[in-house]
């Protein structure tokens, strides 16, 4: 990831930031993504630390949601918001965070709002952070809004690192069984074939299966890293395109045992971010257009426009996200009841932390799944190898 600085005019006035993405193409769509239409993208140079330039820390979500938590407990106690951050910025134990939030300080003390600061850097608060902060501005309830907001941030993260850790296992396991196979083929199964080659007589077939993908590990190892690039670079350029990435986003919520856990995983980010705009005065319309916008599934995004547009011609929520195959009945359910007793944000939540204990079940289950399948994978794998070897030699003991 690289650092780009960019201009932008917002609301007649030109502001400036620093985004971080793959490259200019990326760094503005990120940009658009947040509301802000840059009128210049640059990348901006790296200085090394070894000549005296000053080392860039990665600013992790940890680091946002201490921040978050020790600004809220500020706020509470009435301190003035400059106070604030120039306390936070000055006692960051990340030298570029504390940098990030005195430049914050600064624009607030050129006139500008609190909100508005913190859109100039994106990459750090994104436009679900700023606009919660610009309610609870306008609303005189910040300190309650920035405690949600840690909340949110906290149980965002750990539902993305519940998925992490259901992809890891199979994930290792998978590549412990190649890297065993490539040691078998590469440097045991050869004096197997110098001895049978000495015998000259024909190896059963597993055998000579054997050999031949031996024969490919040693000789002709560059096709397999060749294809496996090109696969990831074809993905890349696929999953970049609009149609690509609705195509592979559909096929993913169909997949077997993996599409019922991003079906649920899905369903949960949205209930959760949705609550949280709702509870803290965040408008319906303006909600949802932020959940489309962070969904992570084009085909959830797609859902999402397809009920703001209905409920822009007059149809409650409940209704339109009911014609979407994404949503599971008792979602839609639980929202229309939602709506019709006006605690929508409550509900809301409940369904978030529903879906959360069911992403739990999910995983372990996957896990307890897996792991008996992979391991007879990896069993069957290593014993037919062997097998294989040792069928020649029972033969000439026959023979003998």
């Amino acid at each position: 990831m690289a650092t780009f600085t960019y201009k932008a005019k917002v609301k007649g006035k030109v502001q400036s930031g620093e985004v971080e993405a793959e490259d200019e193409k990326s760094a503005t769509a990120k940009l658009k993504q947040q509301n802000i239409r840059p009128t210049s993208v640059k990348k901006k140079a790296k200085k090394s630390s070894l000549f005296g330039g000053k080392k860039v820390h990665r600013i992790s979500t940890r680091d946002v949601v201490i921040f978050t938590r020790q600004f809220s407990t500020m706020v509470d106690a009435g301190l003035p918001l400059v106070q604030c951050l120039d306390i936070l910025g000055k006692q960051s134990d990340n030298p570029t965070f504390g940098e990030r939030i005195l430049s914050v300080k600064s624009n607030i003390e050129m006139g500008n709002n609190l909100s508005d600061s913190m859109r100039k850097f994106p990459e750090i608060w994104d436009q679900l952070y700023c606009n919660l902060v610009e309610a609870g501005e306008v609303g005189g309830i910040l300190d309650i809004i920035l405690r949600r907001l840690a909340e949110y941030i906290e149980k965002a993260e750990a539902l993305k690192k519940k998925v992490k850790s259901a992809m890891v296992y199979p994930g290792a396991i998978v590549t412990v069984a190649f890297l065993v196979v490539a040691f078998l083929m590469i440097f045991v199964i050869p004096s197997f074939a110098s001895m049978f080659s000495k015998g000259g007589a024909e190896l059963p077939g597993p055998t000579q299966i054997v050999m031949d993908v031996s024969n490919f590990f040693q000789n002709q190892w560059y096709i397999m890293i060749g294809g496996f690039v090109a696969f990831v670079v074809t993905f890349k350029k696929v999953y970049a395109t609009k149609r690509g990435r609705i195509e592979l986003d559909r096929l993913a919520l169909k997949l077997p045992v993996f599409g019922m856990l991003i079906r649920k995983v899905s369903v949960a980010k949205f209930t959760r971010t949705l609550g949280t705009l709702i509870s803290s005065g965040v408008p319906l319309i303006e909600g949802l257009d932020i959940c489309a916008r962070t969904a992570g599934n084009s085909i959830v995004e797609i859902a999402v426009v397809n009920t703001i547009e209905a409920i822009k011609e007059g149809e409650t929520i409940a209704a339109p996200l009911s014609r979407e195959a994404v949503f599971p009945p008792m979602v839609i359910q639980m929202i229309d009841v939602g709506e019709s007793s006006g605690s929508l944000d409550k509900m809301l939540a409940k369904i978030a932390d529903f879906y959360d204990e069911e992403v739990d079940a999910a995983v372990d289950g996957l896990t307890a799944l897996l792991e008996p399948m992979l391991m007879v994978f990896l069993g069957c794998v290593v014993g037919f190898i062997v097998v294989a070897m040792y069928l020649p030699i029972f033969k000439m003991g026959e023979t003998i």
